[in-house]
């Protein structure tokens, strides 16, 4: 068997271990100057360490990721992760589309269990039940339970590979895909590499190259690139250490919860909708289960291996190619970067759909189950 069934249950040692670790915890200063200036807050991370230490329930958000079936399928000499949910379609209809949901960095499948139901029961929230899909959603290679101390680290190429791969043992030849962060990259160098077997591919992030094309750009183009300037100036440090010495920082966040911890909260505040306060947008209780799976599986180098992939590699979709499978795309407003339709165009031939979304960021699975699963039902309804 290529695939068999999986539970997750993290030792009692293991949990225990973690909050002897987190009471352990030695907090730097905080600067005089106001609170996040420069990375993650003192008080907050204090705070945070204090409930995930005393308050925070592994258990209850483990079986909630145990309320849906999962398989681990060997792919050659990987053993992959997935959620592998059945769509409920109308009674005596077809059978519900297969969709495969890929996540990104800082993320993780807890990103996907309030979408999950949305897009395989849609009758539950007042939908189709002909738009149900059946759900296939990885810890991408490398990341969460998909990986294994020592094994061979993935780029982009090499998880999108791998995926295909994945899908064809669950039997499913051809399937919708949607991705954001890492996972509209790998889903992208998917409908590149294997156009007859994807469907349609769904994005919350365009992975559209960030230096400027052309001589003269239209207004829309040059505020874009002026944003883009900024923000690989201001916010894009992570990627430099993760993208050349992922080993050095592994050290650290494998060995510290709380430096783990705000390693990743500060993405999920600066990167969310949350107008400052992160639980504004985003459940500390699921916040923290994602860092805690993190934490348990040991994976925190492993995933920061894509970005030494993409800085020391050709751009994963070559020079003049195109990606002609029908492309749908939920623009969230706060989403780290937004190219206008005129730059996506480049690089996506054929834009179904563009919708401009009233409130979410960059994690939209979970700031924004409702309006994402929204969308890939109407992309996926129009083809």
């Amino acid at each position: 068997m290529s695939a068999t069934p999986f539970t997750c249950r993290i030792p009692d040692a293991a949990l225990a271990d973690l909050r002897e670790r987190l009471a352990r915890t030695r907090l730097p200063d905080q600067a005089p100057e106001a609170p996040w200036t420069y990375g993650t807050d003192v008080g907050y991370l204090a705070d945070l360490i204090a409930y995930w230490r005393d308050g925070f329930d592994w258990r209850a958000q483990e079986a909630a990721l145990n309320a849906f079936p999962q398989a681990m399928v060997q792919v050659g000499d990987l053993a992959v992760h997935c959620l592998h949910a059945p769509g409920r379609g109308p009674e005596g209809g077809p059978a519900p589309r297969p969709l495969l949901l890929c996540h990104g960095w800082p993320g993780s499948v807890f990103e996907f269990l309030d979408i999950i139901p949305r897009l395989t029961d849609p009758a539950a929230y007042g939908g189709d039940p002909a738009q149900a899909f059946t759900v296939v959603a990885p810890s991408l290679p490398g990341y969460g339970f998909s990986f294994r101390p020592g094994q061979r680290r993935l780029g982009v190429e090499e998880m999108a590979d791998t995926l295909a791969e994945m899908m064809g043992l669950l039997g499913y030849d051809r399937f919708l895909a949607q991705g954001g962060d890492w996972g509209a990259f790998v889903t992208t160098r998917m409908a590149w590499r294997y156009p007859e077997r994807i469907a349609g591919l769904h994005l919350n992030m365009l992975p559209v190259r960030r230096d400027r094309t052309g001589a003269d750009p239209t207004p829309e183009e040059a505020a874009h690139y002026e944003r883009v300037a900024h923000w690989l100036k201001e916010e894009t440090g992570y990627q430099w250490i993760q993208g050349t010495r992922p080993q050095t920082l592994a050290f650290a966040l494998t060995d510290s919860p709380s430096g783990l911890a705000a390693w990743q909260v500060e993405k999920f505040r600066a990167w969310s909708d949350c107008g400052g306060t992160i639980e504004a947008a985003i459940p500390r209780e699921r916040m923290l289960a994602n860092i805690a799976l993190y934490w348990f599986t040991g994976a925190i180098g492993s995933a920061a291996h894509p970005y030494f992939a993409r800085m020391h590699r050709p751009w994963p979709i070559p020079d003049g190619e195109r990606i002609t499978v029908p492309t749908g795309y939920a623009a969230f407003p706060k989403e780290m970067v937004r190219p206008p339709r005129s730059l996506a165009c480049g690089m996506f031939a054929d834009i179904r759909r563009w919708t401009e979304m009233p409130r979410g960021g960059h994690f939209a699975a979970l700031e924004q189950p409702a309006l994402l699963a929204d969308d890939i039902r109407a992309f996926a309804a129009a083809l």
